[in-house]
């Protein structure tokens, strides 16, 4: 195989006859890499200069045939004009990688000229490999020489510090915890892209305790590692933005508004510039609120409350919600426009009942969290783990409160542990105080529920029905039809029953108590 090189006259490297070391002529200096050809790129300017390295090279190597190439730039630090005609020249060259190996002298040139060199090469326009030289590093040393490789696929080492980098960024977004529940590991992995890749919004969906506030910081401190962000994140309760200064607090306001000596504000939006606005319960902002915060959001700028003049904000976006917004939407209390503006990125975070996987790593989170609020260094009894890894895992226990009520277990057990042990009649104790509490709360829930549907007629209601109705009546709303509800409600004992009438069995129930879908389905 024939090596051929292709390159750039170096117009300041390349001239004059006193010069210890000279790019081009270098190039046939080097025992171990013949030069068969050499394809040396000029503009008509250096046309002199050109045939006298020519002529230098055929006195150093002979068996080196030089090639003459005009490619006339008017900037050469134009890189549209020097990738052009580097492109046109490649497309016409006719290359024969049969018979001939092609390399690219990146040494002369403009650093534009190797950029354009690399692309082309990189994308294989240019079939060839990169040679980088350079002066001889001592007396008596010949020239440096270097092929430059640019098969990725052989760097190992490389992908492996991409793939560790990426590890250690989910890792900074599960807090550290090692998680083992596929569906929440897949949904940190898509929101490490998204974040780390995206300014646009990121609306984080789930039951009160799965988590939302604590992701969206983590998240938050992923952009700030990775340049996405500069501000500093502010976090707004949206449920606290339902009293008469909820727009000063978010926009600001004007010292002589309303005559309010002394009251001027900045705004929480004004805080966020650059940074990140995370807004929690978004579901609890009220109408006008959604309104002018739409504006805000799409262009940056606003009207604090006494000014004539816009203010501008540059922030992104992070929503919290617990609630169903496409259900408010249709319902008439969240606007659609602010909806599709928040929802670009979506991800329902699954609720701890359903991550019963993750509760022992979870466990020992909670465990070290305590001893560094606390100062003390706290452990189970085997015993105590066994009960309270069964109790938390058990199906029948459902977390009602999440990650909020796991962590408040955590704590009261940490903080009430004599000597630092955890016993097994705390951990009875515990378990009993959650069952009572989650009971009390789950009643009082259910009775207002079907009272929203019988009025006063549920105090004739017995405990027994009361629960058994309230799920119907739950059920019945996050169904489609009565038939859908009944295929849910009766799906174990359907298998059983030479009829499937489901629709049928939930319309007498329901008679039972004087109700029809009509009744317990509207919100």
């Amino acid at each position: 195989m024939r090596n051929v090189v292709i390159g750039f006259l170096g117009t300041q490297l390349d001239m004059g006859r006193r010069r210890r070391w000279k790019p081009t002529p270098s190039l046939t200096m080097h025992d171990e890499f013949p030069v068969e050809r050499l394809e040396l790129l000029h503009d008509n300017r250096f046309n002199r200069l050109a045939h006298n390295v020519k002529r230098e090279i055929e006195e150093i190597s002979p068996e080196t045939e030089v090639l003459l190439h005009t490619l006339d730039l008017e900037d050469p630090w134009d890189f549209q004009e020097v990738y052009g005609k580097l492109f046109d020249f490649a497309r016409t060259y006719g290359f024969d990688e049969d018979r001939e190996r092609y390399h690219v002298h990146l040494t002369t040139g403009t650093h534009v000229a190797q950029i354009c060199w690399y692309l082309l090469t990189e994308s294989r326009h240019v079939p060839a490999r990169l040679i980088q030289t350079g002066p001889p590093r001592g007396e008596n040393q010949p020239p440096t020489f270097d092929v430059i490789d640019l098969d990725l696929s052989r760097y190992n080492l490389l992908q492996q510090r991409f793939d560790q980098l990426a590890r250690e960024y989910s890792d900074q977004l599960k807090g550290g915890i090692e998680t083992r529940n596929p569906i929440y590991n897949a949904l940190i992995n898509r929101i490490e892209l998204v974040a780390g890749n995206s300014n646009e919004p990121i609306l984080l969906l789930g039951e009160t305790g799965t988590g939302k506030t604590e992701l969206a910081e983590r998240i938050y401190n992923l952009k700030l590692d990775r340049r996405r962000v500069k501000g500093r994140l502010v976090h707004v309760n949206c449920a606290t933005l339902n009293t008469p200064d909820a727009v000063a607090t978010l926009f600001g306001q004007r010292r002589s508004y309303a005559g309010q000596a002394g009251s001027e504000r900045g705004g929480l939006l004004r805080e966020a510039d650059g940074g990140v606005l995370f807004l929690d319960e978004v579901d609890e902002l009220s109408p006008n609120v959604q309104s002018i915060l739409l504006h805000a959001i799409e262009t940056g700028r606003f009207y604090p409350l006494g000014s004539d003049h816009e203010v501008s904000s540059r922030f992104q976006i992070i929503a919290g919600a617990n609630r169903d917004l496409r259900a408010l939407t249709a319902e008439g209390r969240f606007r659609p426009d602010l909806l599709a503006r928040l929802n670009m990125w979506s991800f329902a975070l699954p609720p701890l009942r359903e991550r019963r996987e993750d509760i022992e790593t979870n466990l020992a989170f909670e465990l070290a969290r305590a001893e560094r609020d606390l100062g003390t260094q706290v452990g189970f009894n085997s015993d105590a783990l066994d009960t309270y890894l069964r109790f938390a895992r058990d199906p029948a226990t459902q977390w009602p409160g999440n990650f909020r009520d796991f962590g408040g277990s955590v704590r009261r057990l940490c903080t009430l542990a004599p000597r630092g042990r955890i016993t097994r009649a705390m951990i009875d104790e515990e378990i009993e105080t959650l069952r009572r509490d989650w009971h009390s709360s789950s009643t009082d829930h259910d009775a207002r529920l079907v009272a929203s549907v019988l009025g006063s007629a549920v105090d004739d209601i017995d405990p027994f029905d009361l629960v058994q109705l309230a799920e119907v009546i739950r059920t019945c709303r996050r169904s489609s039809s009565l038939s859908a509800a009944g295929r849910s409600l009766f799906a174990q004992s359907r298998a059983r029953k030479t009829t499937r009438n489901d629709a049928d069995r939930l319309r007498k129930y329901l008679g039972k108590f004087d109700l029809d879908w009509d009744a317990v389905s509207a919100p």
